[in-house]
């Protein structure tokens, strides 16, 4: 078996890159399995103002422990579909790890 061309989750030097389908409104934020192509993020701001988005940003960088500023979304600012860059995670979030079966030492 091939991987895809595009996985969800991969790395780009010491970034991580992801693939995100976004989820705003919910109770908490978390990470919610695949959807399809992507990794399913459930979000606890509304899709307002940019919330989201940030909400987004300030939980992959909980998720990654990096500062919030390591986290820019590269494409998809007003869609949910997301590519999202995390630079030079120092962590690997297991919720990832078992999503991809991905676990390089970033």
């Amino acid at each position: 078996m091939t991987a895809p061309a595009n996985p969800p989750v991969r790395f780009e030097g010491k970034d991580l890159v992801l693939i995100v389908h976004a989820q705003p409104g919910a109770k908490q934020s978390a990470f919610a399995g695949a959807h399809g192509d992507a990794v399913k993020i459930r979000l606890a701001a509304p899709p307002l103002d940019g919330r989201a988005n940030k909400e987004l940003c300030r939980f992959l960088a909980e998720a990654c422990k990096v500062a919030p500023s390591a986290v820019e979304i590269t494409s998809g600012e007003g869609a949910r579909a997301k590519r999202v860059r995390v630079r030079q995670p120092k962590e690997l979030p297991a919720a990832l790890r078992e999503l991809t079966g991905f676990s390089p030492d970033p």
